[in-house]
């Protein structure tokens, strides 16, 4: 049984997409990260950089178990275990792996900074917002480009899509709009129409309420920010 410490986040749902499509048993394991459960020293033996997800893998052919944590290193994991949605072909495998890093790299940190300035920040300050929300659009850009070059990033579903379809799923936190990237949107809607991805998406779900907004103590522990970050806006 392979365990999975998990929230239902962006990051979270690459990994229960990635194992309902390879139909690997799995264990969820809840990792708050609103309540700093991330920061135990348990879960630090797990992963050092206090981060979700992570998995832990018993099935191994000498019976010690894997550890892995981030999830593009846990997603080319899986892929290899499985041998799914990664071609095993130099050529078409990094194809995949380089929009895989694309996402990791780019996508999601652009992104989590306009989710963070646009939702989450108790100043506005728009420079900030302003940055963010052009470079998840600049992004978005690039993503429509290529898939009008082919059904999916690196053509075939792969877990290059896997990596970039939960964060593209927030567009709206973001500040974009679908209907500038049709692309993006037959892209999306594609995926979003596999029961694997809406098994994944299900997984966990009921944990947390992500369309409400955030406590001001829940703030301070996800983003450690002090009393005196509390204040008026700014410019």
């Amino acid at each position: 049984m392979l365990d999975l410490y998990f929230w239902p986040t962006g990051n979270g749902k690459k990994i229960t997409i990635m194992l309902e499509e390879c139909a690997l048993p799995y264990r969820l394991i809840p990792v708050n990260i609103n309540k700093g459960d991330q920061f135990t020293p348990e879960y630090e033996a797990i992963s050092p950089n206090n981060k979700m997800p992570a998995i832990v893998d018993a099935d191994t052919a000498d019976g010690e178990p894997i550890v892995i944590f981030e999830s593009g290193a846990i997603l080319q994991y899986l892929a290899e275990r499985t041998g799914k949605l990664l071609p095993r072909e130099t050529r078409a495998r990094y194809r995949v792996l380089q929009w895989v890093y694309w996402q990791i790299g780019g996508l999601g940190p652009m992104a989590g900074q306009a989710h963070y300035f646009l939702r989450y920040a108790p100043q506005k300050i728009e420079f900030a917002m302003h940055r963010f929300r052009s470079e998840v659009a600049r992004l978005y850009k690039v993503l429509d480009k290529q898939l009008g070059r082919s059904p999916y990033l690196a053509g075939d579903y792969s877990i290059a899509d896997i990596a970039a379809w939960p964060w593209v799923a927030r567009w709206e936190w973001q500040e974009q709009n679908l209907d500038d990237f049709p692309q993006i949107r037959r892209w999306f809607d594609a995926i979003a129409a596999r029961p694997a991805v809406q098994r994944g998406i299900a997984a966990g779900a009921d944990w947390a309420n992500l369309n409400q907004q955030m406590s001001d103590a829940d703030k301070k522990q996800l983003f450690n920010l002090r009393d005196q970050d509390f204040g008026g806006a700014r410019t």
